[in-house]
């Protein structure tokens, strides 16, 4: 059987993505997230509206696995979107507690939770990151984290509203709430040696670059 020249196994492979590219798919989709997020406090305050708020926050929370899909199959994996994506899914967590422990709009000690993890997590994050750490990926149990907490959170907002849908949405909410929260206290653990490995490294690239110039 003859082998496939080289030449034919180069068109055939996929092509190699730039990752410098700003204006992809994705990007644009957490851009849209950020957005947003003023919109989820009108709902909630503005219009008193906390089943119209949750819908929202459960959109967008599907839609950052959307985007990471279209990235992944779809070779639209950037530089700036590994901070962005993140970054904007911080934000919208952060916000969204913070508007729902205000408005009271269901179990507030879990929300707490949730909110000290992020605040404590994320402000080590960019403190380790000023002092010269290396970005890093987040894992896949850390995004199994948010991906169940970002549909607890609307479901118990749904179930502080009036829709006549609160019981089983309120229910649901709580059984992929637990394993989330403790998901997401589990993966903060697991990340101190990534962040301190990191911040040695870049450190180290840093000086590198500094005797080299």
């Amino acid at each position: 059987m003859p082998k496939p020249r080289p030449e034919a196994a180069a068109v055939d492979a996929p092509p190699v993505g730039d990752t410098s590219r700003i204006l992809t798919v994705p990007n644009v989709m957490s851009l849209v997230r950020l957005a947003c997020i003023p919109l989820f406090l009108y709902l909630l305050f503005g219009r008193d509206n906390r089943a119209g708020a949750a819908w929202l926050l459960g959109g967008l929370g599907a839609t950052d696995w959307i985007d990471g899909y279209i990235a992944r199959h779809y070779n639209q994996i950037s530089d700036l979107g590994k901070v962005l994506d993140p970054t904007a899914d911080r934000l919208m967590f952060i916000v969204a507690l913070g508007g729902m422990i205000v408005d009271k709009a269901g179990p507030v000690w879990f929300y707490v939770l949730v909110l000290v993890r992020e605040a404590l997590f994320g402000g080590t994050v960019l403190i380790a990151t000023v002092a010269g750490m290396k970005r890093f990926d987040v894992t896949y149990w850390g995004k199994l984290a948010t991906f169940l907490l970002m549909f607890a959170l609307p479901g118990m907002l749904v179930g502080s509203s009036d829709l006549w849908l609160r019981v089983p949405f309120n229910v649901a909410a709580w059984l992929v709430g637990i394993p989330g929260i403790m998901l997401s206290y589990y993966t903060a653990i697991t990340y101190i040696p990534v962040l301190r490995r990191n911040l040695r490294d870049g450190r180290t690239e840093r000086a590198t670059k500094g005797v080299g110039t």
